[in-house]
């Protein structure tokens, strides 16, 4: 019998969520750059894919953001004087440093790579906060992002917390987003599949692929450190390499071109390199004597252009507590003709019984769709106690997050309001108030400093 359920944890939005359109190779960040977005509505967007979750009788997490500004970042990088001047000298920076204003942490498939107890030699569960290296809005999250799931997930009989790997370009990581695990009916031992863009050890340079438009962020040699660490077995892993030919149509991760759950795998035609996908059935079969159910979704039906303008692949393929799977889309693809005909013939197909459709518009503006907002952890019932209570979504809480973002959240931040210094002031006292909430420590560096300060002009 699987005693496994999943528990979803979503990030929620920031109060500094803006459009600055500082995500190379992420084709909406880069589309949507310069126009003004509405924290408060983002997060709003975000607190009501979490309750329609909860709802289904999923486990549901909220995950602190991030503190915004980052003044630290700013400092090292040679910025001086008190909070407010710091804030203006990099605004006035050309071009202005908006990545310490980014709230990207909202993405939650990028926090970590998770593995869970069945599939680790010691019987727990392992997490590995992504380093993100590859942007550096990204790369300064993966400290607050270990602090908050050590706090979380605390129990060391249960759970394993390893360091970011090294912040070199061979060893990029990008967490889940890159991550794929495979099950069979009503198994607990997972195959899980890493896949990267980039093999360094086999490229002089150390960075993406020569000739090509965009960057590919996650390395084989990141994604190979990540199942050692884990403890994973040889037999239950596969490294399966990105189609450069996705990465260069603005497929920046994994998670926007295929989805896995339970037993299935859904991707498109040109989400890997030639043969993955028979390398993938070949390892199923041999793990676990049975054949996984593979629908690939051919280009002449569904373009690259298709997948990245709808985030169909990003869509949360749910497991409903009495089997049943949920297909959560996001609403771009309630309207793309080809969309729909795709999840039609998912869902004749048996894939799902269920189908919804979720607004999350500004995190889709700025390249994030339903799967990119939130982290999968598989638990026994004996871990999920040991899961920190504060943080479980319940209609309670909801109701008292949703008051929260409407008395802290401006409803419309433009990039150059980011030099407004009274942005740090009230996106401190907002996390401030969150921490208590979620009935969390102090996790922000100014929590632990000096508390909130107004700040001098």
């Amino acid at each position: 019998m699987n005693t496994t359920a999943e528990i979803q944890c979503d990030a929620l939005v920031g109060p500094t969520h803006n459009y600055a359109g500082v995500a190379w190779g992420n084709l909406a960040s880069m589309k949507h750059g310069q126009q003004t977005a509405n924290p408060q509505l983002a997060a709003l967007q975000g607190l009501a894919k979490m309750e329609l979750v909860a709802g289904l009788g999923i486990t549901q997490l909220v995950l602190p953001p991030h503190e915004r500004p980052d003044l630290g970042l700013l400092r090292r990088l040679g910025f001086c004087g008190s909070d407010a001047q710091v804030i203006r000298r990099a605004m006035r920076h050309a071009p202005p440093l908006a990545a310490a204003w980014s709230a990207a942490a909202m993405w939650a498939a990028n926090a970590a790579s998770v593995s869970p107890s069945a599939d680790c030699a010691d019987g727990r569960i392992h997490f590995t906060p992504a380093n993100l290296i590859g942007q550096l809005h990204r790369s300064i999250e993966a400290a607050t992002t270990a602090r908050i799931l050590r706090t979380i997930f605390s129990a060391p009989q249960f759970f394993v917390h390893h360091d970011p790997l090294p912040p070199v370009p061979a060893l990029g990581d990008e967490g889940a987003a890159n991550q794929l695990r495979l099950v069979p009916p009503g198994g607990r031992r997972g195959l899980e599949l890493f896949i990267y863009g980039i093999d360094t050890a086999a490229h002089a340079d150390s960075g993406g692929r020569p000739g090509h438009r965009f960057p590919a962020r996650q390395t084989a040699a990141a994604s190979a450190a990540v199942a050692r660490n884990h403890g994973l077995h040889s037999r239950a892993v596969g490294f399966i390499r990105q189609n450069p030919v996705a990465i260069d149509a603005g497929v920046f991760h994994n998670d926007v071109i295929s989805l896995s759950q339970d037993n299935v795998l859904i991707c498109h035609e040109h989400a890997f390199a030639a043969g993955a996908v028979e390398d993938i059935r070949q390892r199923y079969r041999t793990l676990f004597r049975a054949e996984p159910v593979v629908h690939i979704v051919p280009a002449r039906r569904f373009s690259l252009a298709d997948a990245v303008d709808t985030y169909l692949f990003n869509s949360q393929l749910l497991t409903l507590p009495d089997g049943r799977r949920l297909w959560l889309a996001p609403e771009e693809c309630q309207r793309h003709r080809r969309a729909m005909a795709v999840l039609q013939s998912l869902q004749d197909q048996g894939t799902f019984s269920r189908l919804e459709f979720i607004n999350v518009r500004q995190s889709m503006h700025n390249g994030g769709g339903p799967a990119c907002l939130r982290l999968r952890v598989p638990v026994t019932p004996a871990e999920l106690a040991a899961v920190h209570r504060g943080v479980m979504l319940t209609p309670a809480l909801a109701r008292r997050l949703r008051q929260w973002i409407k008395r802290h959240y401006r409803d419309r931040l433009s990039p150059r309001d980011l030099a407004d210094p009274r942005l740090i002031t009230e996106s401190r006292a907002a996390l401030d108030e969150l921490t208590k909430i979620l009935h969390l420590p102090k996790l922000y560096d100014f929590q632990r400093r000096h508390g909130i300060a107004t700040l001098p002009g």
